[in-house]
């Protein structure tokens, strides 16, 4: 049975992965998307955004390559590989399952 920690993981690593999913991003990318798409409801610390990245890096999920960010700064930039893409949709299908079963319970009276 997964542990508290691997799904949040779990659902860290999917969320970086749809963050990606329209083009490459530098790290501080990945986290303002994830915080305005989610409404300002969710923020990633730096650690834990770096440590999916690199955990996503190393599975072949995501590749990596050095340019200049929007201020014109050194930055990392990620984006999907083909396996990457194929794991996001796997995630997503799992995701919905497990959101609508927690769901069911939730709405119990």
């Amino acid at each position: 049975m997964a542990t508290d920690l691997d799904l949040l993981r779990g659902t860290l690593d999917m969320l970086v992965l749809k963050a990606l999913l329209w083009g490459p991003r530098h790290g501080y990318a990945v986290t303002e998307w994830i915080h305005q798409t989610s409404k300002d409801e969710l923020a990633v610390e730096d650690g834990a955004l770096y440590g999916a990245l690199h955990r996503l890096a190393a599975r072949g999920f995501l590749a990596a390559e050095w340019g200049l960010s929007e201020h014109n700064r050194k930055a990392k930039y990620y984006s999907l590989t083909a396996k990457g893409r194929r794991e996001l949709r796997a995630r997503e299908v799992t995701w919905a399952r497990y959101a609508r079963a927690v769901d069911r319970i939730v709405s119990t009276a």
